[in-house]
């Protein structure tokens, strides 16, 4: 074995883009000395196991997880699929990383939570955006006290319909998804580590449903604020109903967070760079022919380059198997994070139906009674 440290059996379920992507990079570490997938498609199984050089393909993760070699798992399925497969992993004892949310119902939230915890196992979850420097270094100011005490933090995220339509045609519980529980999530989380250490206290927010409700039961946007005990305020809005032409790839975002000695704006809108052609990529989130413009960097996961993927979920990637061969510390999500996030986006999403406050912490019970 190269260097020091333990070697990696590692079980992927999940064969999708994520799936792809981090079996790619886990291939490349030298730490992983073995690679299970596990994928109910099986031609998507077959073409995804040969490009990760996969030593064990499957289309059962019980069967999977299982094996004997297995020592990390990696879920990356639909997102309204991580509940079986983590509680599975967490009976077979293995540290994870789980694809965000851990589950797209509080109460099975709570539970996947309660197990992994019992277990003691150590579980990080992917919100991908924490490892992109300009986060990172936002993170940084705020902690050290440069803004001095953070008063009001503001976040915008407009994203085409392409991930909403996707979502909501892989699903057959459309009630349970939400622009802010898929994707709203990842600008929550970037700016709550921000305001580490401050509790919200209640929530209020309204949403819109004129694109998506009629053809899928579904919501375009919501807008809300978040209060905190300490009188802190968090104003965020997402819409993920923008036209397919609209270049941001997936996301474009804006953030600004205020303190009593200091402010600091972050444009995450990706308009730095626009890439404009005559005919349709075919690289990209759900490529579509009539989006000829793009804004370039505006995947989460990152780009391809050279033939592999450069980016934050590379660097994700391999932060947690460095953690899981070395025990090296990383940014990653907690699950209590996680959960935490998830609670606040079904309490937004609650508000809204609601057209009233909701008080936080939400509890499930109440928020399946309001659901």
């Amino acid at each position: 074995m190269n260097g020091n440290g333990k070697g990696i059996g590692l079980a992927i379920i999940g064969g999708g883009r994520v799936g792809l992507f981090r079996g790619e990079v886990a291939a490349r570490h030298p730490s992983v000395k073995w690679i299970g997938l596990a994928e109910k498609n099986p031609n998507r199984a077959g073409e995804v196991g040969a490009k990760i050089d996969a030593d064990f393909v499957t289309q059962d993760h019980r069967e999977l997880l299982k094996r004997p070699e297995v020592t990390a798992a990696i879920i990356c399925t639909d997102e309204h699929l991580h509940v079986d497969p983590i509680l599975v992993a967490a009976e077979a004892g293995v540290p994870m990383l789980i694809e965000k949310p851990l589950a797209t119902d509080l109460k099975k939230s709570a539970e996947v939570l309660k197990a992994i915890k019992a277990a003691k196992l150590d579980a990080v979850v992917g919100y991908t955006q924490r490892f992109r420097r300009r986060w990172l270094a936002a993170k940084e100011k705020c902690r050290t006290g440069a803004l001095g005490d953070v008063t009001l933090v503001t976040s915008r995220a407009f994203m085409n319909r392409l991930v909403a339509i996707d979502n909501y045609k892989r699903t057959d519980d459309p009630d349970s998804i939400s622009p802010m529980v898929i994707s709203g999530t990842h600008a929550l989380d970037i700016c709550l580590w921000c305001l580490d250490g401050k509790t919200p206290v209640e929530c209020y927010a309204r949403s819109i449903d004129k694109v998506l409700g009629p053809l899928y039961h579904g919501i375009d946007a919501t807008a809300g604020m978040i209060m905190f005990s300490d009188g802190t305020v968090y104003h965020l809005n997402i819409s993920w109903a923008l036209p397919v032409t609209w270049p941001g790839a997936v996301y474009s975002l804006e953030v600004g967070i205020v303190g009593t000695t200091g402010v600091l704006t972050i444009d995450d809108t990706h308009r730095d760079i626009v890439l404009a052609v005559s005919k349709p990529q075919s690289e990209g989130y759900n490529p579509d022919a009539s989006r000829l413009v793009d804004f370039m960097g505006s995947y989460p996961p990152g780009d391809m380059a050279l033939g592999e993927l450069r980016g934050p979920m590379a660097d994700e990637t391999v932060s947690w198997l460095n953690r899981v061969a070395l025990g090296l510390p990383t940014p990653a999500a907690t699950i209590e994070q996680a959960h935490n996030n998830l609670m606040l986006t079904k309490a937004l999403d609650l508000s809204a139906k609601r057209k009233q406050p909701v008080k936080l912490p939400l509890d499930p019970d109440e928020e399946k009674r309001g659901a």
